[in-house]
């Protein structure tokens, strides 16, 4: 969903506290060095058992004492319950009989912990039941919107106390990766360096119960930490520590069309994917480099061979995906384009987007926009997100906190243009989900109900969530919660040639043309300098695919061609076609820098070595 920009905006700062105060203390730190844990939720409006009835043309759905009515447009009926702002959306087959529906969960503008805008709504497929004639029975479970914070108090190797906080959802940690404590009876003071600088933690250390309670200015509120119970401590390291140590174990078979296989069975080395566990959960989670990985599964020879997950996320947990579901923007085109659909990446995209204009800004360079110019980041809108300051118009952070345009679509069609089409890279979130409005528009279909039919239901995905703009429509900048069980699906998809399962959803020349590179990724590209060009890109990789990148995968002296989907915080989808493997990872390192360092330190060290590097038998 959001870039970095949008995350490294919401940096803690601290306030100071004056609560009441604590006991005396009673040996020297006892009282404070160990796991403290909070948590909350926030409201996500209604959900449980809804039921739907149709009485004629007119509509009624009812859920958790609240309904809403409505008559169908065409085949599509639409529900809005009013008081909780959530939608539902129906489709009728062509006999009029309800065949699918989606709820969509509204924004969340009054989560304290989003004063941008970046909890946008998400919406989600229902699994329907009939129940006779005109009645048919679904669950709702909206994408929840908890926090979580673990703060480790501790003395390191010299003696030093010190101080770790860690929120498994989107990583903030305070005012640095590790901290310094000092206190002065019950007053903590929890600083970035030794000596008290402007950023510090203020915190008070309280008796009976005993807790430690601090303002926290990402939720705009005091939080108040308990001692972590048992069951709270097990989900702070990436497995519980009195857990014995990881043994290969053979994926479960959960019914999501993966075929499974014991590694050993394809000649893989078990306890090389054992070590690539290990390597996971070996790491400290106090540690200033503390790299959180949430779930690993790799895929071989097509086949499920290891599913492992972390820090108390499981198989059936949707991930955020962050921009690593950009890619979703060329897999919907690429079986929209199998259907016969009228978009290709050569369909201008001012044309296909001309009922939303006339546009601000006019400027021939526009109507030279095409579809493929979204998918490589290539626009030429004034529109980069790599950079903090200043920030560029059409800057993903400044796209979602302005209130003024709710169709994103043209809010970017409205920038100016600062270079030719084609002629300049520059990684633009609002740009690619352009991408996504030349597909609502050439289809008439709702974004989330697009993908679900031409993607997600061949796919057999289980329960997953699309995010939308503000206007309602889905939004393909980035966001998307999916298991990593099914992401991984998309892999394999594309290295099998567009076919999951006996199910084609792309040709095999799209899927060619889509991973192939297309805009190089240059110092000349970018207009940047060789040093700045380094701090953001690869120097020497392929060019850019249409919404998938191209880099490799070292391992040992060798360099393998790879391709692959990433996102903020080390959401990681990689393809290495030489090996006849597909890899995902899910993590929570957002702010830290450490993303894709899984792909050689995992897939290249680990991984790959543990193959079978002979010839790849037929599957």
């Amino acid at each position: 969903m959001s870039a970095s920009r949008i995350l490294l905006a919401c940096l803690w700062l601290s306030l100071g506290v004056a609560l009441a105060p604590a006991r005396a203390q009673t040996a020297p730190d006892g009282d404070v060095i160990g796991l403290w844990y909070y948590e909350t939720s926030f409201p996500v409006g209604l959900e449980g058992e809804l039921t739907l009835t149709r009485r004629g043309d007119r509509w009624r759905g009812e859920i958790g004492g609240v309904s809403a009515e409505g008559v169908a447009q065409g085949r599509v009926v639409r529900l809005d319950f009013a008081g909780d702002g959530a939608v539902l959306r129906g489709y009728l087959d062509e006999r009029g009989r309800l065949e699918r529906a989606y709820w969509a969960r509204r924004e969340m503008t009054h989560d304290p912990r989003f004063p941008e805008g970046a909890a946008q709504a998400y919406a989600g497929p229902l699994n329907l039941r009939g129940e006779g004639a005109n009645r048919w029975r679904a669950t709702v479970e909206p994408l929840e919107d908890p926090l979580t914070l673990y703060l480790n108090i501790y003395r390191d190797a010299g003696g030093v106390l010190r101080a770790a906080i860690r929120n498994p959802e989107h990583n903030r940690h305070g005012p640095a990766m590790q901290l310094f404590v000092s206190r002065d009876g019950p007053t903590l003071r929890l600083g970035a360096a030794a000596e008290p600088g402007d950023l510090d933690l203020s915190a008070t250390l309280m008796a009976e119960p005993e807790r430690i309670t601090m303002y926290w200015q990402g939720v705009n509120r005091f939080v108040t930490f308990t001692r972590a119970t048992p069951q709270q401590a097990a989900l702070f390291t990436a497995r519980p520590r009195d857990e014995p140590r990881y043994v290969y174990r053979q994926p479960q078979d959960v019914g999501d069309g993966w075929q499974i296989a014991r590694a050993r069975d394809l000649g893989v080395d078990e306890a090389g994917l054992a070590r690539a566990v290990h390597w996971i959960t070996d790491i400290d989670p106090s540690a200033r480099r503390g790299w959180m990985i949430h779930s690993m599964a790799v895929a071989y020879r097509g086949r499920l061979i290891l599913d492992e997950y972390f820090y108390g996320y499981d198989a059936a947990t949707p991930h955020d995906m962050r921009s690593a579901s950009k890619a979703l923007s060329s897999v919907t085109l690429g079986a929209v384009m199998m259907e016969g659909g009228a978009i290709t990446p050569d369909t201008p995209l001012t044309r296909v987007m001309a009922p939303f204009g006339p546009f601000a800004n006019p400027d021939p360079r526009k109507d030279r926009i095409l579809v493929r110019h979204a998918l490589t980041h290539t626009t030429g809108l004034a529109c980069d997100d790599a950079f903090e300051e200043p920030l560029s118009p059409g800057n993903e952070s400044v796209m979602q906190t302005q209130r003024e345009e709710p169709n994103w679509w043209r809010f970017m069609l409205n920038l100016p243009m600062a270079h030719e089409p084609g002629e300049r890279y520059a990684y633009c979130s609002g740009g690619i989900n352009l991408a996504g409005g030349a597909l609502t528009m050439a289809t008439g279909e709702w974004l989330p109900a697009l993908f679900d039919r031409t993607i997600a239901r061949r796919l057999q995905f289980q329960r997953y969530y699309w995010n939308l703009m503000p206007n309602g429509e889905g939004y393909v900048g980035g966001g998307a919660f999916v298991r990593t069980r099914d992401f991984l699906k998309i892999g394999q998809a594309y290295l099998d040639g567009g076919v999951w399962n006996g199910q084609r959803i792309a040709t095999e020349a799209y899927v060619r043309d889509a991973l192939a590179p297309h805009e190089p990724i240059t110092p000349e590209t970018t207009g940047l300098a060789l040093d700045q060009f380094q701090n953001f890109y690869y120097p020497g990789a392929p060019g850019e695919g249409l919404g998938w990148h191209n880099l490799w995968v070292q391992s040992g002296e060798q360099r393998y061609p790879a391709h692959f989907t990433n996102g903020n915080g080390g959401q990681l989808l990689l393809i290495v076609p030489q090996f006849d493997l597909v890899v995902m990872f899910t993590a929570g390192n957002y702010r830290t820098g450490l993303w894709n360092l899984e792909r050689d330190a995992i897939v290249g060290d680990i991984i790959i070595p543990a193959l079978n590097r002979g010839a790849i038998a037929p599957r």
